[in-house]
């Protein structure tokens, strides 16, 4: 796969070595050169999104399921979005969440939802797999319910970094395109759509934000549909024609969704028709009858027509369309017969096909997309003679057969006008047969190629993976944005990272600018000691310039000799402090940083050390000294390993050094070498130096007191992150 730099209308810049987080990747489980078990995985920036969730029509048990198998951890799905109720989109829900490890979020809109639980209860009771092989029970159905979420059109939802929002979509009542940003990438998964308005739907919405991946249906290919008019009457000429020769009329339809606009035409046409009132239509779906108040509660998600006319009567109750309830009924004269499911492979839509077969007088009206691997695709690739029954007898089909596409599903024209008018980086087909993927692929390059724009068929389980990288910016608020900003100015502050977002703010303002609470760890460490606090103190002074010890009833003051009235010694400045908890046993306590944190540790040795090693407290124990002297006498020390011999001189508070004849001094206290031998003097100052920062006792810090000037309103900087 290219990679390819974002566009400028992407507001993005392309950085080089994209990181693996950089990665977007698309994988179909489903739909992926095929139609039917829509599944599309999208991972970006440690997000995982999955597109709808359904299962394949000609296919029955685990094999009708998308390809699961290959999700590593379910649990690690943040998303799952659902763009409409048919069955190739949302029936294999209940499975993945009540088998499976997901334990994310699920979205889809209100009528989604609300027909969802019925066409899937309808599915679950008309399974005609065994118990033991059915894919998940009502009772799983009816716990997936509990964990869906609904979503209206344009309403904008972030979850763990992700925003998302949908768009009508038109096809079928509260189908939608679902619109996902991840890292300021915006990715739009139309789902079944179609841009063409019907008697009921209003057309697909066109997104009006720049889009960088569309995930788009390729069902028809480069096909073309006819105009609404045409295709109206052409289906009524051929039911006209079948009932007035005596036949009967069956059009397999899906329960829900084209089935509705074919009664509107019927229903009209029987109305214009006063000939053919005697000759009944029927349609069988008690599923559909319970759903239809469905349509009438959601009337305002329907187009202008539908809506006017429901302020005058209810237009989906049909003055020529009965209810057919039983499978028994009279059927020895005309009659037209609309049921389900739509690709014949089951249902009364199969028995009736098996009943009329043989009758040239009748015939069949396939109004839709008919999926590879159903008898309706069998029956237009050719019209065979002979047809298997579902009981293994052979039939003669004398029948005629018709296909007219009232399938809402985006043709070429309409797919290729939607890609001009979102502009994206990149294209990728699914729900799709993978010779009409084919085709719109290649007619699709060549409409484009002088566009930067890349179209991509990817197969079941074979993931695409597309580059996006962007600069890292970070605003700065608050103190820090008090003070415009300059070249090569030092920023210290927090960077605090949000989703995708980073704030660089003082540590004093964390809770002014986030939801963030500064804490502070109190560390206590018990220590077995068998030596007084004043031995200690003058072991520590060794290593720290100051050690003070605190009574009880008066406060601090420097601990000097042997005075025990002192009950705790503190250290560095109060970093840690010492005290008695019982006989014998000591208790270090101190607020955990790394600066007091070494200060505890060397705390810790040195109580270890003269625990261990008696003679280290006895030396330490002597005439007092000043703090000066010691050290002083300590630099002598090292000086003399160096060069031989170095002596301290109180009186002139000098330091003689004598190496190999050669003579230097070293004033004190601020270490001025005097000498003739250049050489000698430049090895004493290095030493000196070295001195300094590893040998002399560790002082306090220096704090210092600044005034408070009143700061101005806080402006926002934005600053490259490195």
């Amino acid at each position: 796969m290219r990679k390819r730099k974002a566009s400028a209308s992407a507001g993005l810049r392309v950085s080089v070595g994209p990181s693996a987080e950089d990665t977007l990747e698309i994988m179909p489980l489903g739909a992926g050169n095929e139609v039917g078990r829509s599944c599309v995985l999208l991972k970006f920036k440690g997000k995982t999104v999955m597109f709808d969730c359904g299962v394949h029509p000609a296919f029955s048990g685990l094999l009708s399921l998308p390809f699961f198998d290959m999700i590593d951890d379910p649990s690690a799905i943040d998303l799952v979005l659902v763009s409409h109720f048919h069955l190739d989109h949302c029936a294999a829900l209940p499975y993945f969440l009540e088998k499976t490890t997901f334990n994310g979020r699920v979205f889809m809109t209100h009528p989604t939802k609300a027909i969802y639980k019925m066409l899937l209860t309808d599915f679950v009771k008309l399974s005609t797999s065994p118990a033991d092989e059915m894919l998940y029970t009502e009772v799983d159905l009816q716990h997936s319910m509990e964990k869906i979420e609904r979503i209206n059109y344009h309403e904008e939802v972030e979850h763990n970094g992700i925003k998302f929002w949908c768009y009508n979509a038109g096809h079928v009542l509260g189908a939608a395109m679902f619109m996902v940003e991840i890292a300021g990438i915006k990715v739009l998964y139309t789902g079944d759509f179609s841009r063409q308005e019907d008697r009921h739907l209003m057309g697909a919405e066109t997104p009006h934000v720049s889009v960088h991946v569309l995930i788009v249906e390729s069902t028809y290919g480069v096909q073309i549909h006819q105009p609404r008019e045409e295709r109206e009457r052409q289906f009524t000429t051929y039911v006209y024609d079948i009932v007035r020769r005596g036949g009967r009329c069956l059009i397999p339809v899906f329960a829900l969704g084209r089935a509705q606009e074919l009664l509107l035409i019927l229903d009209e046409f029987w109305e214009k028709h006063p000939e053919l009132h005697n000759i009944p239509v029927y349609y069988a779906s008690s599923l559909a009858k319970k759903c239809m108040t469905f349509y009438q509660t959601y009337i305002n998600m329907m187009n202008e027509h539908i809506r006017s006319q429901f302020a005058i009567s209810n237009p989906f109750v049909f003055k020529h369309v009965a209810d057919l309830s039983s499978e028994d009924f009279d059927d020895s004269h005309p009659c037209v017969v609309m049921a389900s499911p739509g690709m014949l492979q089951s249902g009364l839509s199969r028995k009736l096909f098996e009943r009329w077969c043989a009758d040239k007088c009748s015939g069949v009206i396939l109004p839709g997309y008919c999926v590879e691997g159903t008898l309706a695709k069998h029956l237009l690739n050719g019209a065979p003679e002979v047809i298997n029954s579902l009981s293994g007898q052979e039939l003669r089909r004398r029948c005629s057969i018709h296909y007219i596409s009232f399938s809402a599903h985006s043709d070429f024209q309409q797919t290729s006008e939607f890609i001009d008018e979102l502009l994206p980086l990149y294209v990728v087909l699914v729900h799709g047969d993978a010779n009409e993927m084919g085709r719109l692929k290649g007619a699709l390059s060549n409409k484009y190629e002088n566009r930067d724009l890349e179209v991509l068929m990817p197969r079941n389980c074979q993931p695409v993976q597309l580059q996006f990288r962007g600069d890292k910016s970070a605003k700065v608020v608050g103190k820090l944005a008090a003070e415009p900003p300059t070249q090569k100015r030092r920023l210290s502050g927090i960077i605090v990272r949000k989703d995708f977002t980073h704030r660089v703010m003082d540590s004093s303002e964390l809770e002014t600018y986030t939801q963030l609470r500064v804490n502070q760890v109190a560390q206590r460490l018990k220590l077995p000691c068998t030596h007084t606090l004043a031995t200690l103190a003058r072991c520590l002074l060794q290593i720290f310039d100051d050690v003070t010890g605190v009574k009880a009833e008066d406060g601090a003051e420097v601990l000097t000799g042997s005075d025990e009235s002192k009950t705790s010694l503190t250290v560095y400045g109060g970093a840690v402090t010492i005290k008695w908890v019982s006989v014998g046993m000591l208790l270090l306590s101190w607020a955990s940083n790394p600066q007091n944190d070494m200060v505890a540790d060397a705390v810790v040795a040195t109580v270890l050390n003269i625990e261990a090693n008696p003679l280290v407290a006895l030396k330490a124990v002597g005439p007092a000294k000043g703090a000066e002297a010691e050290s002083y006498e300590r630099i002598a020390a090292v000086l003399g390993k160096h060069f031989g011999t170095a002596e301290y001189d109180p009186g002139t508070i000098c330091i003689a050094v004598t190496c190999d004849g050669a003579c230097a001094t070293v004033a004190l206290p601020d270490t001025a070498v005097t000498c003739d031998d250049t050489v000698l003097k430049a090895r004493v100052e290095n030493v000196l130096a070295w001195i300094a920062g590893s040998v002399l006792r560790i002082k306090p810090p220096v704090v210092a007191v600044k005034k408070e000037v009143a700061a101005p309103t806080p402006s926002l900087i934005t600053v490259k992150k490195e």
